[in-house]
């Protein structure tokens, strides 16, 4: 049947993963560096996925495709779900991860997805490593309780190192502003154009839009 679904051009993806996070029905996963649509059954072609996009990779197009099924998608949930019940296995990808202790250089940060989160973050979202920290490199800290502004050495960092992207993880309380204001601050104070997003974590852990 012909019908619309998402196309992915690999030239522009830069492997960030929002997509594959996004996605509520598994259809997107990663490989090789870049974002795969892993079953046209899988995609219901409503495209949640499309406004994460940070370099307009993904699109709609209409083509000869399997229709959605539902059926399919809900066992593939249950199956993910089963397997993430078990041990979570760390997605750590280098140390150390304190913003303070991280060297300005380091070959971990060619071409990295750089996750910059309050280290509270990892406590209140219980998928954190899953979800967010899976093929990034993570740098933690507390702005309330870390002495001195983050925001130099993260200037260093991104102005040094070939960055693709940047996401912030932060509390919902006010304090956890102060690392998302550095992160801004670095941002602008690199040169550089990064795309990057702020992703809000509640105290009862649940995602804020």
């Amino acid at each position: 049947m012909i019908r619309k679904i998402i196309h992915i051009d690999e030239e522009k993806c830069n492997g960030c993963g929002l997509c594959a996070a996004a996605c509520h029905e598994g259809a997107i996963g990663m490989a090789g560096g870049k974002a795969k649509l892993l079953r046209d059954d899988y995609c219901d072609g409503l495209g949640d996925c499309l406004p994460t996009c940070p370099t307009g990779a993904i699109s709609f197009v209409e083509r000869e495709a399997v229709a959605y099924d539902k059926e399919a998608v809900e066992a593939n949930m249950r199956k993910a779900e089963t397997e993430s019940s078990g041990e979570t296995k760390t997605q750590l990808m280098q140390w150390p991860v304190q913003i303070k202790l991280v060297p300005i250089n380091a070959p971990y940060f060619e071409n990295a997805n750089l996750l910059i989160a309050a280290d509270c973050t990892a406590y209140a979202y219980g998928n954190f490593h899953r979800e967010f920290m899976k093929n990034k490199i993570t740098l933690i800290g507390c702005p309330k309780l870390d002495e001195g502004d983050y925001s130099e050495k993260l200037t260093q960092i991104i102005a040094q190192n070939n960055i693709k992207s940047v996401t912030v993880i932060r509390m919902e309380v006010p304090c956890c502003g102060g690392i998302e204001n550095a992160v801004k601050k670095a941002l602008q104070n690199s040169g550089k154009f990064i795309p990057w997003q702020v992703v809000t974590i509640s105290t009862d852990g649940k995602i804020l839009d």
